[in-house]
């Protein structure tokens, strides 16, 4: 059994034990929507967690921006914060059993909390999910893999050997604008659909 299953995470956000939740959206991940031009985009957040990029993309014009959870409790919060987000963007299920396409994926912790075991699978399932020509955008942690997480960690090489098959890597780099305590612990990346 999956340790970090569905009551895993609905207990975390119960309790308020979200150590991970800056309570704002991060600051690489605004600057990169902040360059898009086209807000027609569909675009989903997976394991969205409280979602502050959500509510920043839909207060912004995208207004094709869904999220998925597995945990119901992060949901309920968006929409009690910002009650004009689409309810029927709020999606609660298993990531793993979403059947829509996008043209863009943010990611931003959600890869960091699976367990390490199901890598492939993000890597399949975000291909799947995307549109010919997709991206897929966001964060991922650069420190040494763990056996205890979330978060896991991971580095250049093997999000590269992982991607590399299915995604061209248009940028995988060191964050330049991490928030301070994440400063040199993170990495910027583009990966394009092929």
């Amino acid at each position: 059994m999956n340790k970090f299953d569905k009551s895993y995470w609905e207990e975390k956000y119960k309790k308020n034990k979200t150590g991970w939740d800056i309570g704002y959206i991060s600051t690489p991940i605004k600057t990169y929507i902040d360059q898009l031009k086209n807000k027609n985009v569909s675009i989903l957040i997976p394991g969205a967690g409280n979602s502050y990029e959500a509510e920043y993309l839909h207060l912004n014009g995208f207004s094709k921006t869904s999220v998925i959870d597995i945990a119901k409790q992060p949901l309920l919060n968006l929409h009690t914060r910002f009650p004009d987000f689409p309810e029927e963007n709020l999606i609660h299920s298993n990531f793993f059993n979403h059947q829509n396409k996008y043209d863009l994926i943010i990611e931003q912790t959600f890869f960091c909390a699976l367990h390490p075991s199901q890598r492939e699978d993000y890597v399949n399932k975000m291909y799947n999910l995307l549109n010919e020509g997709g991206k897929l955008v966001g964060l991922f942690f650069d420190f040494k893999l763990t056996k205890e997480g979330p978060p896991f960690g991971g580095n250049i090489i093997e999000y590269i050997q992982l991607f590399y098959a299915k995604f061209e890597i248009k940028v995988l780099e060191r964050c330049y604008n991490s928030i301070k305590p994440r400063d040199g612990r993170e990495l910027f990346f583009i990966f394009t659909k092929k």
